[in-house]
């Protein structure tokens, strides 16, 4: 029997006790900002981009309003507003340095709908590629990725610097 090692998943499953407490990881990311473990790409003062913690694929990116709210209604224009460019950023950011062959970007909108941190609304950018789809997350319920965080943040952080 071969093994693979996804040694990541034991602090995801870790952090989810953590948590528990009833703080949000998005907002403490902004506070840790600039420490070790940076994963911001790109800030304004009402939205910003940070890479998944526990991405789906290479370059799964997150589109986050500063302010911590859950609710889509309770977003400003100028909010929803910076959320969009900031999507519309980061799909060109991943072009340009992954060639995806498509996206999935959503917003899960409460816990029922899979929103695993309903607390604070998140928009996933996960790019695709043909072929990218496997065995091994529905029978092994494992994910395998060709590159650590690390590795996506140096190649992307360039391109939002860009703009």
């Amino acid at each position: 029997m071969e093994r693979l090692w996804s040694p990541w998943r034991m602090e995801y499953i870790e952090s989810a006790r953590e948590n528990d407490d009833g703080g949000c990881v998005f907002c403490a990311l902004l506070e840790a900002e600039g420490s070790s473990g940076e994963r911001v790409l790109a800030r304004d003062e009402l939205a910003y981009v940070t890479l998944a913690k526990y991405p789906y694929n290479p370059g799964h990116l997150l589109v986050l309003p500063v302010r911590h709210t859950g609710d889509l209604e309770d977003l400003t224009p100028e909010e929803s507003a910076a959320i969009s460019r900031l999507l519309n950023r980061s799909v060109r950011a991943l072009r340009e340095t992954s060639e995806p062959h498509g996206f999935n970007i959503g917003l899960n909108l409460g816990r029922a709908a899979g929103a695993g941190m309903p607390e604070h609304a998140h928009w996933h950018v996960v790019p695709r590629w043909g072929g990218d789809t496997n065995f091994m997350p529905v029978v092994g319920e494992t994910r395998v990725l060709p590159e650590l965080l690390d590795q996506t943040f140096a190649k992307l952080r360039p391109r939002f610097d860009q703009d």
